[in-house]
């Protein structure tokens, strides 16, 4: 089964075809920067001229960061605050004339990461972050996701953790990764002394300086890269659609 992916960001969108029984991308991924400010409406619009250069006609799956219960919209994560109660799944299903999946973001990239990448196989407490413009994060017991935690928000130094710790924050304040280690650092070594994890996975455009500040980090659990990088969230929505949509025929 084919699925087109998406992925919903604070910087950026980006979409590609996924096969869904290898986690391979099966076109070119595309991206078009997040519309400014990330309204519902705008970013409709933004994935439906997506999802039409691509002569797409099947399902869809989208993450999206903030929580989603039920295909609404519950908290707005770096995107605009009209997305807080509103059916974010019934409009862009309408925007896109087809069937469309919607899930957290960083949940998206957890589920292809313990699919096809680093949490394959894996059993115990295993939290994926996704470290961009904001910290997103997905929690696993056993292979099985907790949905919707927003463990990038916990509080450190009287600040949102991701306002002092993400990516967005690094470049923001100018600082090399080496420099910004130990501000991922605290914040990793916090949210170990609250779940005690067997695994952490990194994702997000801070993974692929990995190599600079992994090994600056003190956090007592293996701490490794993600293998998907930033493709984890365009495949893990569309694993999600595949689970949750009408089965379609194959391509």
């Amino acid at each position: 089964m084919h699925v087109l992916g998406v992925d919903i960001g604070g910087t950026g969108i980006k979409a590609a075809v996924v096969d869904v029984t290898t986690g391979a991308l099966l076109t070119p991924r595309q991206r078009v920067l997040t519309p400014q400010p990330a309204t519902p409406e705008a970013i409709s619009i933004a994935v439906a001229r997506l999802v039409q250069s691509f002569g797409w006609d099947g399902p869809v799956g989208c993450g999206l960061p903030a929580v989603v219960k039920d295909g609404i919209v519950r908290t707005a994560s770096n995107i605009a605050p009209e997305w807080i109660g509103f059916d974010g799944r019934q409009r862009l299903q309408e925007a896109l004339g087809r069937p469309v999946a919607l899930l957290n973001d960083a949940d998206a990239a957890g589920i292809a990461e313990m699919r096809f990448g680093a949490g394959r196989g894996r059993d115990g407490v295993v939290l994926m972050l996704t470290v961009g413009t904001g910290i997103g994060t997905a929690l696993f017991v056993n292979g099985a996701l907790l949905p919707n935690t927003e463990l990038g928000h916990i509080e450190i130094r009287g600040k949102d953790a991701e306002r002092r710790a993400s990516e967005a924050a690094r470049k923001r304040k100018g600082l090399s990764f080496t420099a910004w280690a130990p501000l991922f650092d605290e914040y990793l070594n916090r949210v170990v002394a609250l779940l005690w994890p067997d695994l952490i996975i990194v994702g997000g455009g801070a993974s692929k300086a990995f190599d600079e500040f992994g090994p600056l980090l003190s956090a007592p659990v293996e701490v490794v890269p993600a293998h998907l990088r930033n493709e984890a969230g365009m495949i893990g929505a569309a694993l999600y659609a595949a689970s949750c949509l009408p089965a379609l025929p194959p391509e």
